[in-house]
């Protein structure tokens, strides 16, 4: 239960994150907000953990070095998904960066990648992930024929940056 609730508000922070992210890119541009995310990350985190990690920082010696480049992936992480928002809007974008890591993560998963314990792949898997591609289709599904009235009401207006 408490995993399922850090995954969900996961999503509410990756979700706001690459809203807010794309805004600002509009104003300083995508590699100065990209600095700036990972920067302010950078100071957001390191304080938390002097105060409440009791791990040791500098073993980091011990790890693979492979898993190093997590650093590196987050830059394109941030990047790349402003620049998708911004060509294809916040519900497309994310529906498919969730299809693409549920498409690794199953990888992982089912082959053992990078030391985890080996997860067989089911029926299951493959209909889930089958749906998932399928809804994000429906989802963008646009009427051809006639003319669509915009009858939406907005209950909130956040102010743009």
């Amino acid at each position: 239960m408490k995993g399922m609730l850090f995954a969900i508000m996961a999503g509410v922070f990756i979700s706001l994150q690459t809203v807010f992210n794309t805004r600002v890119s509009e104003k300083v541009g995508m590699w100065a907000t990209t600095t700036l995310v990972l920067g302010l990350g950078l100071f957001t985190s390191f304080p938390i953990f002097i105060i409440m990690d009791d791990t040791q920082l500098f073993s980091v010696g011990n790890v693979n070095k492979i898993y190093l480049l997590g650093g590196f992936l987050g830059v394109g992480v941030v990047y790349c998904i402003m620049q998708a928002i911004r060509m294809l809007g916040s519900a497309y974008a994310i529906s498919i960066v969730l299809v693409a890591q549920l498409f690794i993560a199953v990888l992982i998963d089912t082959f053992g990648w990078f030391g985890f314990e080996t997860i067989s792949f089911t029926i299951n898997k493959l209909v889930g992930l089958t749906l998932m591609i399928a809804g994000i289709s429906v989802f963008k599904l646009k009427k051809v024929t006639g003319q669509q009235k915009h009858t939406s009401k907005v209950f909130f207006r956040i102010k743009p940056i």
